[in-house]
């Protein structure tokens, strides 16, 4: 049995999309921030069993409570903003079903769409994430830009991409860069990771240079180049508040 997993926050634009993808999925699991919008109609139009619980910006703990209430042996976890192909579908229902199969976990590209183009190059071309595994493997770990971390088990990859698509506008890519950029330097603090104008200056400009130079953006053209910008940017940030975070302790 399969579980699906979404975490949604006026979604309304995005989840309908999202939800049609999942049809062949056992069960399909929501958790709502309590949005504001139809997100949570248009769920349960579509099948999904609904649960409201507030984030509280730490997106590992809702990805665990969401786990927690999935029914399924394996649990697919994608955002209201990623669709999964009937190619990706069929491949994680093939791989899914094998008896004999060792693997507790699977990696999935996924394949950024901005602005009418697929980027596939710089940091939007080379994203993996462990997306699907067997519910009993592993927890959500860290606040934010979370991670699936498996207690057992070996993990594979999958060959079929999971489509995503985020920050429609700029203004939207700035307004994510901000809140996101926070949380991480939230993160980094109790990590016990530390800033100094050195990081904050140089950082983002190497940030920069290897998404659009030694990840190849250049060739994403005019929007791979935005990207890389706004990443460096959203690097930027982090580091900057990081530091503010030190001299205010």
């Amino acid at each position: 049995m399969i579980s699906a997993v979404v975490l949604t926050k006026n979604e309304e634009k995005n989840i309908a999309q999202c939800l049609q993808s999942l049809m062949w999925c056992d069960e399909v699991v929501v958790i709502d921030d309590n949005s504001r919008d139809l997100t949570v109609e248009i769920a349960k139009k579509h099948g999904a069993v609904v649960w409201k619980r507030s984030l509280e910006n730490n997106f590992a703990a809702q990805r665990n409570f969401g786990l927690a209430k999935a029914s399924g042996d394996w649990v697919l976890f994608i955002d209201a903003d990623e669709i999964v192909t009937p190619a990706l579908s069929e491949e994680i229902t093939l791989v899914t079903r094998k008896s004999d199969n060792l693997i507790t976990g699977y990696l999935i590209k996924r394949q950024d769409v901005m602005w009418g183009r697929e980027l596939k190059y710089g940091e939007s071309g080379n994203i993996k994430l462990l997306r699907l595994a067997k519910k009993t493997s592993g927890k959500w770990q860290r606040a934010v830009h979370e991670e699936w971390k498996m207690r057992h088990g070996e993990t594979d990859e999958l060959k079929n991409p999971l489509m995503h698509y985020p920050h429609q506008t700029i203004s939207e890519f700035i307004s994510d860069i901000d809140r996101y950029s926070t949380l991480h330097a939230q993160e980094l603090a109790k990590e016990g990771k530390s800033a100094n104008i050195l990081k904050v200056m140089m950082w983002p400009k190497l940030k920069f240079i290897q998404n659009w130079v030694l990840k190849f953006g250049f060739l994403d053209g005019t929007s791979g180049f935005v990207v890389a910008l706004l990443m460096s940017f959203h690097s930027y940030l982090a580091w900057s508040k990081l530091w503010l975070i030190q001299r205010k302790v």
